[in-house]
């Protein structure tokens, strides 16, 4: 699918609604060739018991973000995307403020992308490192 900027961001904040990205309130802020660019916000809502940012959280906006790119290298009439396997190191705690989702294309292949997602906060430091697998899938007919 070949979009230009405004547009790509405009399409992942409308595939958005009403899923958990929503509800964790991701949104999509640069998108480009061969990467995509969400924040979230880090409050209570996305904490661990201690007040910092969860884990899950992290994972969760990783796999948003890198899910939502591959949907730009795929016929979306006749395709969709899975996430098949997706890791995580935590390297900085954050207690506040935004945190920024940037996945960049490893491998695009036909049936398999492979992304890396760096989670950084709004100084730019390193959050947390993501590797996520997806596979694409012939849609079913119904």
């Amino acid at each position: 699918m070949k979009l230009d900027r405004d547009t790509m961001i405009q399409y992942c904040n409308e595939f958005s609604k009403n899923t958990l990205m929503q509800t964790l309130n991701i949104e999509y802020i640069d998108a480009g060739e061969d990467f995509l660019v969400a924040r979230m916000p880090v409050n209570s809502s996305v904490h661990q018991p201690m007040g910092l940012l969860h884990g899950g959280a992290s994972v969760a906006l990783a796999e948003s973000v890198g899910s939502t790119a591959s949907h730009f290298f795929i016929n979306t009439k006749e395709q969709e995307i899975r996430g098949i396997e997706i890791s995580a190191n935590h390297l900085k705690a954050v207690r506040d403020g935004f945190v920024f989702g940037t996945a960049r294309i490893i491998h695009k292949g036909r049936t398999l992308h492979l992304w890396e997602i760096k989670i950084t906060d709004e100084a730019g430091n390193l959050v947390s490192l993501c590797k996520l697998t997806n596979i694409v899938l012939t849609k079913e007919k119904k």
